[in-house]
């Protein structure tokens, strides 16, 4: 099955819609199914005194508060349409989370269909409620979420409208860079022996190296950050991929697609011409004269395999000889 590819863009425009546009362009060149960016009002996400996480932090190098770090990465809605737009006509899909009611209902109107649950949100009744009842297709989101989370948020989620099989359960980790020993891909298995759901991945740690394992490992949908320029201003920059690193993503996701196969076993076409070259024919190993018998003292094996198959050995052992042979005829 092939991987769709989410090419997350996030917050690392900066605020810019300049920037925003050349990543949409540049996550289409890459060859991404879709770039996502969020959709959120500062003033209704968090209060202003909430602190930074020790992530936003860490890449900002600032101790200003959350409020004011995010109120500088907001996109208008205005500016929103002009990028639904640009992706609309260069084809690639327009992703977002949304992360309020209000947002939910702005992206409706734009007639957008799928739709990303950030992991925070996982336990937001009222805003699963509402994006339960569009019955959308959801990528959901389970950083930081125990088993019963997940389960709850799915209840709420189908209770509301959407039909479970319009639900991918994205397996992630919320630490930027995320640590391997955290990243724990065979969770993707859990999630979809109990639930019965498709599975995706949500990547954050450095590299391209893990979301091509979780392809691998049967990942319906991987979602990566990535960025224009690593060393911009900006909580995400420094985990996300540069554009080089994305496209190289890509391809290697897509090559693992073709490499996993149909699961059917048998030559394929690039092989069916060693066949008679490499397989080997029964053949006499010394001369033979008419009616005599053939024994294993007188026949033997040797390529082309172009005369009897050695499956046939059997039969041929213990029989008479219709002509005379001489070393390397075909019996």
């Amino acid at each position: 099955m092939k991987s769709y590819i989410i090419a997350e863009a996030g917050v690392n425009h900066n605020g810019s819609l300049d920037l925003a546009k050349k990543m949409v362009t540049s996550a289409k060149d890459a060859g991404a199914d879709a770039i996502k960016f969020q959709a959120f009002n500062a003033k209704k996400l968090v209060v202003k005194t909430a602190p930074m996480a020790q992530y936003q932090k860490d890449n900002t190098k600032s101790e200003i508060s959350q409020f004011d770090m995010i109120k500088g990465l907001e996109l208008s809605k205005e500016e929103q349409e002009i990028l639904i737009n640009l992706c609309k006509k260069i084809g690639i899909d327009y992703l977002c989370s949304p992360f309020d009611i209000e947002n939910i209902d702005f992206l409706r109107s734009q007639n957008i269909k799928t739709f990303k649950v950030p992991s925070g949100e996982i336990n937001n009744l009222p805003f699963l409620r509402h994006l339960g009842k569009g019955n959308h297709k959801i990528f959901l989101s389970t950083g930081m979420s125990h088993i019963d989370e997940i389960k709850d948020a799915l209840f709420i989620l189908t209770e509301a409208g959407t039909d479970i099989k319009n639900i991918t359960v994205m397996h992630a980790n919320t630490m930027y860079p995320t640590p391997l020993i955290d990243v724990n891909l065979r969770a993707m298995d859990t999630i979809k022996k109990i639930f019965k759901t498709q599975v995706g991945y949500s990547d954050h740690t450095l590299g391209t190296d893990v979301p091509i394992i979780a392809a691998t490992l049967g990942a319906t949908v991987i979602e990566k950050h990535f960025t224009l320029d690593k060393t911009m201003d900006g909580p995400d920059h420094k985990a996300s991929l540069s554009l080089k690193e994305l496209s190289e993503m890509i391809k290697s996701i897509r090559n693992v697609e073709i490499t996993l196969g149909n699961k059917e076993k048998k030559p394929t076409n690039s092989e069916i011409s060693n066949l008679k070259v490499v397989r080997k024919s029964i053949v006499a190993v010394s001369d033979i004269k008419k009616g005599e018998k053939f024994t294993e003292k007188n026949i033997g094996t040797k390529r082309p395999g172009t005369g009897k198959s050695p499956m046939l050995w059997d039969e041929i052992i213990g029989s008479f000889a219709d002509k005379d042979y001489y070393p390397d005829d075909f019996i």
